[in-house]
């Protein structure tokens, strides 16, 4: 059952047609790498996956839902509920621990009630490998913890697929791999779906499918 559907994707900034008519389609449970030169339009089109920018042409499904037939505020909640993010900056507050960063977007959402929150946030914390660090503040984590902070977060609200903008970019090789290989436990013993754009080679040879993309299309 293909979980997410993209068809005829354009994107235009100014003159220049970054997305040029992309298809996409990714099964329930799938990990979907997406690789090509920088510039080729890679994380734009991951963005209008995400719903986080408009594309000018084209429709994306995410289940049944055409997304972009919903206005602004049902779209955010939307994204809120449904799809989980994973960049390669993890962008955590500084201000708050571990255990708040992963927490934040069922408190934004307002849909759990407070202890729900907390014990959903701990359970993926402990999950991660982060159960002694809960309560540390992001400068007080290592590289590789913060990244697993943020996969905590795209998990906190169980969303139908998460997306990933270069996770590792930032990362050394060892904890790179730990976070790649963390991404294939969480599709095998839950199911999880992703799709991730990504220079890592390996990363991508590990992915159920490598799609290259060029020049705002897709070759394969």
């Amino acid at each position: 059952m293909n979980l997410l559907r993209a068809r005829g994707i354009k994107r235009t900034y100014g003159s220049l047609q970054v997305l040029k008519g992309i298809d996409l389609e990714v099964a329930s449970g799938e990990v979907v790498a997406i690789v090509g030169a920088s510039g080729a339009g890679k994380s734009t089109f991951l963005h209008i996956l995400g719903t986080l920018d408009r594309p000018e042409e084209g429709e994306v499904y995410i289940g049944d839902v055409n997304v972009f037939t919903q206005k602004d505020k049902e779209l955010a909640r939307f994204r809120n509920e449904k799809i989980g993010f994973i960049f390669q900056f993890h962008n955590l507050m500084a201000e708050f621990t571990a255990l708040e960063n992963a927490c934040m977007p069922a408190y934004i959402g307002g849909v759990m009630k407070d202890q729900e929150i907390i014990n959903r946030g701990k359970e993926l914390l402990d999950m991660l490998g982060l159960a002694d660090r809960m309560n540390h503040l992001p400068s007080q984590l290592s590289g590789g913890e913060q990244q697993r902070v943020a996969v905590a977060r795209a998990l906190l609200n169980k969303p139908s697929i998460v997306l990933a903008d270069e996770p590792s970019g930032n990362l050394d090789s060892h904890n790179a791999l730990d976070l790649h290989q963390l991404f294939f436990k969480l599709r095998d013993e839950f199911g999880q779906t992703f799709v991730i754009v990504t220079h890592n080679e390996e990363l991508a040879e590990m992915a159920d499918r490598r799609l290259v993309m060029q020049d705002g299309r897709m070759l394969s």
